[in-house]
């Protein structure tokens, strides 16, 4: 084997390595639409979580943050605190093939990560 198939080989184990805890994100609108269209809600006091089967086998997650929550500075760390509670999850019990749309209440501007990672624990536990 050559010096250059060595590194390529060991290029792709990090690449895999990488996307192993990679969450698969929700991008288009029209993936929001349909899991909002033809989802199901649950609710907390300052999150909605809106799911759906997508027929794959893996799941993807989207967040959605209204501009009543406030600057963009301050969305963006909603957010932040949204999908990092999400990827410190145990995601093993969770069955894959789902569609995942988080969408931050007003209120959820005042929370602290405790309070974030309590209301995603509670939303994955009605999941499933």
């Amino acid at each position: 084997m050559s010096f250059n198939e060595n590194k390529k080989k060991d290029k792709n184990m990090k690449e895999n390595k990488d996307n192993q805890n990679r969450i698969e994100r929700l991008r288009k609108t029209r993936d929001f639409s349909s899991v909002y269209k033809y989802g199901v809600s649950v609710v907390t006091k300052n999150i909605v979580m809106y799911y759906k089967k997508n027929n794959s086998k893996s799941n993807r997650i989207g967040v959605s943050v209204s501009k009543k929550v406030g600057k963009a500075v301050i969305r963006n760390k909603v957010k932040r605190l949204i999908k990092e509670s999400f990827r410190k999850k145990d995601l093993t019990n969770l069955s894959s093939g789902y569609d995942i749309v988080f969408v931050a209440r007003v209120r959820i501007k005042f929370a602290d990560m405790k309070i974030v990672d309590r209301d995603i624990t509670n939303l994955i536990k009605k999941l499933k």
